[in-house]
């Protein structure tokens, strides 16, 4: 049985995950979502590392999930435990010493997303047509209410680690993604992890609530 860390983006709980933890629980593995002290100001990316070693216990076959902003801190985990392989869920990936806050300027995500409003002719302001459009206005109601402050110190904070950890890498690239779309996440993955082929799910930025079974079957590999 493996257990699948599932730590979530910017400013989110634990309830985003509930969908794919159900669907990972029900294929016989074990789902543990990750509450992190994104509200909390004395909080940095080392301490978010450590509330997912606190929440798998010591896991033996441990595969970690990172979505979106987590992409800065799971790779730390591999610093504090061992772990099998990394997912990541259109994930952010930080070059050494880069902060989250510069990480949009970096990479182009700025301009991409710009690109893609216009495309789409969303107003900036409009966040469920940003994150939520993919899912049944309920969930996306329920998502507004379960969002969360976000501290701007591991935002603010250089990413510690020299380099990527030696840890096998996969990629999930989201289809129907407006934050981040598909090929602006071709570019910054081939810049930035060599070799890793992004794999495409369908979805917006929270596929986890649109498409849980097919991201639970590509988290596994199937």
């Amino acid at each position: 049985m493996t257990t699948f860390a599932l730590v979530p983006g910017a400013g989110t709980d634990t309830w985003y995950w509930g969908p794919l933890e159900r669907e990972l629980t029900r294929r016989g593995h074990r789902a543990v979502p990750v509450e992190l002290p994104c509200d909390d100001d004395t909080a940095g990316l080392e301490t978010y590392a450590d509330a997912v070693v606190a929440a798998v216990g010591g896991a033996d076959d441990l595969v970690v999930v990172a979505h979106s902003f987590g992409g800065f801190s799971a790779p730390l985990v591999c610093d504090r435990i061992a772990v099998r392989g990394l997912v990541l869920v259109t994930a952010m990936v930080p070059l050494p010493g880069e902060s989250a806050a510069q990480w949009g300027d970096a990479t182009g995500a700025g301009v991409a997303l710009a690109e893609q409003d216009a495309r789409d002719g969303r107003d900036p302001d409009d966040v469920v047509g940003l994150f939520y459009h993919d899912v049944e206005e309920s969930v996306a109601n329920e998502a507004l209410r379960h969002e969360r402050d976000q501290s701007a110190t591991p935002w603010t904070q250089p990413w510690p680690r020299a380099a990527w950890p030696d840890v096998p890498t996969r990629y999930l690239l989201c289809r129907e993604d407006k934050l981040f779309p598909a090929a602006f996440v071709r570019t910054m993955l081939a810049r930035r992890l060599r070799g890793v082929v992004p794999e495409m799910v369908p979805g917006g930025h929270h596929p986890m609530l649109s498409h849980p079974g097919a991201l639970a079957a590509a988290v596994l590999g199937r």
